[in-house]
């Protein structure tokens, strides 16, 4: 009989792509990890791993290997969901990765509902940006993520995993206040010359951006960049920047920028995914419900008050 926790390794690696990435994953030792390993190929028989410079990469034996471990964990993931699901308390740990402004809107009223409604979760949150985010969640780091997905451009997708809408919002152009900077486009296509503040490139939103300026006819200064958007925020309001912002960003505070429409009013959609073998799992059920009530409420809050400093950019200059 084959060892699950050997063959869970050999997958890590498949997945980590050195034996450093899987001791630091689950917290082993590099060489307990290549012992194990040793010991793997004793098991079957057949050699798994062979150096490529100061690097081990699987062998098609080990491929076939890892492809059948996929199966037994999923296997095993989806018992575990069954057997929490027969009991009369929702338990266990929910492992959440989420991004900065849906940490910021959502996660504290989705926290406070579920320690009043479900105290036996725990509920451990990091922040990540999605695209690593999901394929963390498909590799068994966390056990839900909340993602976000701009139009026209389509989130990463892993095998296992499943998608669930959360909620959206809309993408405005967000310019500082009167009479704060040199920077006052009443339009997107006005901001040509202004200094922009954008999240790093990689990012989906960075992306998004720099397309959404270009189909306006320019390219943008991009003269700060941060992953961090409260920081966006202070070098909009202070007069040094403008942005292309999602709503989200407003939740449960006051801002003095301007906030104009873009044209076709785009909208981000920010859903959730979780390995479809655990989704059934009371906790993340749980969890889940949880946080589309939140944001339902979010939604219908920033309804109520869409009618702030937002200027419809058909109707600007």
């Amino acid at each position: 009989m084959l060892d699950v926790r050997r063959l869970r390794l050999l997958r890590e690696l498949q997945i980590r792509g050195t034996l450093a990435g899987v001791a630091e994953a689950l917290s082993f030792s590099p060489s307990a990890v290549s012992q194990q390993l040793s010991l793997l190929e004793k098991e079957v028989g057949v050699r798994l791993l062979r150096a490529s410079g100061r690097r081990v990469v699987l062998t098609p034996q080990a491929e076939i290997l890892v492809a059948h471990t996929a199966e037994v964990l999923r296997t095993l993931e989806r018992a575990e969901a069954e057997l929490a699901s027969s009991l009369t308390a929702v338990t266990g740990t929910v492992r959440v990765a989420v991004f900065q402004s849906a940490a910021l809107a959502l996660m504290p009223d989705a926290l406070t509902l579920m320690e009043a409604e479900f105290p036996e979760v725990r509920v451990e949150m990091v922040q990540r940006e999605p695209e690593s985010a999901l394929r963390e969640t498909w590799a068994r780091d966390f056990d839900l993520v909340i993602a976000e997905q701009y139009p026209g451009h389509a989130a990463p997708r892993h095998p296992e995993l499943d998608k669930r809408t959360l909620t959206s919002d809309a993408v405005q152009l967000a310019t500082p206040p009167e009479g704060r900077g040199p920077f006052h486009p009443r339009s997107i296509g006005d901001a040509a010359g202004a200094a922009w503040v954008m999240e790093p490139h990689g990012t989906a939103s960075r992306h998004w951006a720099e397309q959404t300026c270009r189909r306006a006819g320019f390219e943008p200064d991009v003269r700060f960049e941060t992953a961090d958007l409260q920081s966006h925020i202070r070098l909009i309001e202070s007069g040094h920047a403008v942005a292309l912002m999602p709503d989200l960003v407003w939740t449960g505070r006051p801002t003095m920028a301007v906030l104009r429409r873009l044209p076709d009013n785009p909208r981000r959609t920010i859903f959730t995914s979780v390995r479809e073998a655990g989704s059934s799992r009371p906790a993340i059920v749980a969890f889940r419900d949880v946080l589309e009530r939140t944001a339902s409420l979010v939604a219908s809050d920033s309804l109520a008050t869409d009618e702030g400093p937002a200027t419809d950019d058909s109707q600007a200059g």
